[in-house]
């Protein structure tokens, strides 16, 4: 499996787990990790941001 694959399957996992409150478990994710300094993490979280954006659009909207 390809990290992008993952990345995607980790989104998929969030939208099933947490519904429409996902993108709020990822942003506290994302500010967690960033209070604690962990750029990376940060920076993945936010890849993990863009394709839950993606799998909540629209199928117009997905690109």
């Amino acid at each position: 499996m390809t990290r992008d694959q993952e990345l995607w399957g980790v989104a998929s996992m969030l939208l099933r787990q947490h519904g429409e409150r996902a993108p709020v478990v990822v942003a506290e994710r994302i500010g967690q990790l960033a209070s604690e300094g962990d750029g990376r993490g940060v920076a993945l979280w936010k890849e993990v941001a863009w394709r839950l954006e993606r799998l909540r659009a629209p199928d117009g909207e997905r690109q």
